[in-house]
């Protein structure tokens, strides 16, 4: 019945671990759910009254505009210029997406061919190498590993590897390790991507998580980046909207153009109203960013005590909302937090093989259900 490319398609980590989680409560357990990244907290109200007064017009109930409404994507301009000092030709060289997840999913198609590499970090986000797969492309593994601060060594990709290669997939700040990039990678990054003719990809969803002072940078900050790539962005985890949908892919305008005549041979673009609700998200008074921060601090800093006291190795991020611990076999460990605890996390072997020997916890639950969930980890031999 299913098309060959489906064999190598694995189950969606987090659509099998909402399976696991739905039998435990099948079965009465009150589940703590630190597995999906899903924030927690609500949509600030004034973007949420914007949405409303968007749909009772009935000039968004129309298709959109496949590249999305020019006033949004002039809004994402001005917060690129803003936020990080980038300019952008809101024309040519952004471009608005159904969540960052659909441009990841379809960018591969627009430029690489059957059997051409693609290069993505191993442990990683799953969609890069799904992604690659539907564009009937190879994927070649990058291993971030902690020695490396969760970077990965561009000088340790084969030859023959790179001289195959169309495309890297990169993510800072990183999910699921929390790692943080200097912008001195980044400027690696366009060198490497200069010098072979690669297109880059930069995952910045969670770029305005963060604590401690620290500030993530763009991407498009390095020198030289519109040259080679395009950035990635999303309003799901800055303004707590993951069920909205809406996204942006900003940079190279050839790039931008490429994705964009994909996207209009599979879908017809964002809903109006949502657009105009995430045009006061960009625009509007951005407290509620710094506010969710500090919330996602608090419990940081709770769950990185509470690990540390039952014994595991845990550092506290600098940004994102998750907390990479390293264990012995992340797998059994995941099971024994379920079965034993009623505790979802998410075991890193599922975001690639060099993820196995830690496990990711999502610190988007109320400091009451952390706690708990602390405590019911301190009454099992993990």
């Amino acid at each position: 019945m299913y098309s060959r490319r489906m064999d190598h398609l694995p189950p969606y980590l987090f659509a099998r671990i909402d399976e696991m989680k739905e039998e435990k409560q099948r079965q009465g357990v009150d589940v703590i759910d630190l597995g999906v990244g899903d924030p927690d907290l609500p949509t600030p109200p004034h973007i949420v009254e914007a949405l409303c007064d968007a749909a009772r017009n009935p000039k968004n109930h129309h298709y959109p505009s496949y590249t999305g409404m020019l006033a949004y994507r002039e809004a994402v301009a001005d917060w690129y210029r803003t936020r990080f000092g980038v300019d952008l030709d809101a024309k040519k060289e952004t471009l608005a997406l159904i969540g960052s997840k659909e441009g990841i999913a379809h960018i591969a198609e627009a430029f690489v061919n059957p059997g051409e590499v693609v290069l993505a970090a191993d442990p990683g986000y799953p969609v890069y190498k799904t992604s690659t797969l539907f564009a009937e492309g190879k994927v070649h593994e990058m291993p971030i590993r902690a020695e490396n601060d969760f970077l990965p060594v561009l000088e340790d990709i084969p030859a023959d590897v790179v001289k195959q290669a169309k495309l890297i997939f990169i993510n800072y700040p990183n999910n699921p390790t929390a790692a943080i990039a200097p912008l001195s990678f980044f400027e690696e990054v366009v060198e490497f991507a200069r010098e072979h003719e690669i297109v880059v990809v930069h995952d910045n969803a969670y770029s305005e998580i963060t604590f401690d002072g620290y500030r993530a940078p763009s991407f498009l900050e390095a020198d030289g980046a519109m040259e080679v790539g395009v950035e990635m962005h999303s309003l799901s985890k800055t303004y707590n909207m993951t069920g909205w949908r809406i996204g942006m892919a900003c940079g190279n305008p050839e790039i931008v153009a490429g994705l964009g005549r994909v996207k209009t041979n599979v879908d017809s673009g964002a809903f109006n109203a949502i657009q105009h609700a995430a045009i006061t998200a960009l625009t509007g008074p951005q407290d509620c960013i710094s506010e969710a921060c500090s919330v996602y601090r608090e419990r940081r800093d709770v769950l990185v005590k509470g690990l540390s006291e039952i014994g595991l190795d845990v550092t506290a991020p600098k940004a994102t909302f998750y907390v990479w611990a390293p264990v012995d076999d992340s797998m059994a460990f995941a099971a024994q937090l379920l079965d034993k605890a009623g505790i979802v996390a998410t075991p890193g072997i599922g975001f690639g093989k060099n993820g196995e020997g830690f496990i990711r916890f999502a610190i988007t639950r109320s400091i009451e259900r952390i706690n708990e969930a602390v405590e019911r980890m301190r009454g099992i031999d993990l």
